[in-house]
């Protein structure tokens, strides 16, 4: 069966699931779910039952909701549709990367598997959309970096900018302003005492002094010196 198949609904809920342990370790709850969808408990739990009788969603009272195998092909695939519309977007149509979330969120039920296919092909098969999320490819496979929060890396390191949450719009824009973007070099240092914040400081010089909202927003990888 095509995702297609599905309802948007069903597409909604197990595209989230797969969000919300993409990059965390943490079990998805129903309530993490809940703020996720932006519905109230008994929707999702609602849903989840309905997702589970179908074979899509595995959930045990007070326990976590997980995809099975075929939850999680179809989970891959709309997040496959998302990050390719919002890559298209913003490389065919000139779209800023804070302006794509919401319209590849109405486009990705719309498009066909086919059309999928020759955005994919007319973009030369791109891995990272432009917030440097992984795109998986028509099999499913994705190619994750093996990153971390830039809030967890020290003081003195160096670090490749991999991934930035599309979350929060206004926060892409003041990455932008900053010249901070996907593949950007930084280094780490302290900020100001009792700040909480980190300052970062690019090839130029230019520094920047982010708190824990931007650094928990930003995933890293670290770039060994070759001095």
């Amino acid at each position: 069966m095509s995702v297609s198949e599905l309802s948007a609904s069903a597409q909604n809920y197990l595209k989230a699931v797969w969000g919300l342990q993409e990059w965390t370790d943490e079990p998805v709850t129903a309530s993490a779910l809940a703020a996720k969808v932006g519905v109230r408990m008994s929707s999702v739990s609602d849903a989840v039952r309905r997702l589970a009788e179908q074979g899509l969603l595995t959930h045990t009272p007070y326990g976590a909701v997980e995809l099975t195998e075929d939850g999680r092909r179809h989970a891959v695939a709309m997040v496959r549709r998302h990050r390719l519309i919002e890559t298209f977007l913003v490389e065919e149509l000139g779209y800023r990367w804070d302006q794509v979330h919401d319209e590849a969120e109405t486009l990705e039920h719309a498009v066909s598997d086919l059309m999928i296919d020759r955005i994919d092909e007319r973009l030369g098969h791109p891995t990272r959309d432009p917030h440097g999320d992984p795109i998986p490819s028509a099999e499913g496979v994705l190619d994750a970096p093996d990153a971390c929060l830039l809030s967890s890396v020290r003081s003195g390191e160096r670090v490749r900018v991999e991934r930035i949450s599309d979350a929060d719009p206004e926060l892409l824009r003041f990455f932008a302003a900053q010249g901070i973007g996907i593949g950007a070099v930084l280094a780490v240092r302290e900020g100001a005492p009792f700040s909480g914040a980190l300052e970062v400081v690019d090839p130029a010089g230019a520094a920047t002094a982010l708190g824990p909202a931007a650094t928990d927003a930003v995933w890293v990888t670290r770039v060994v010196s070759n001095d």
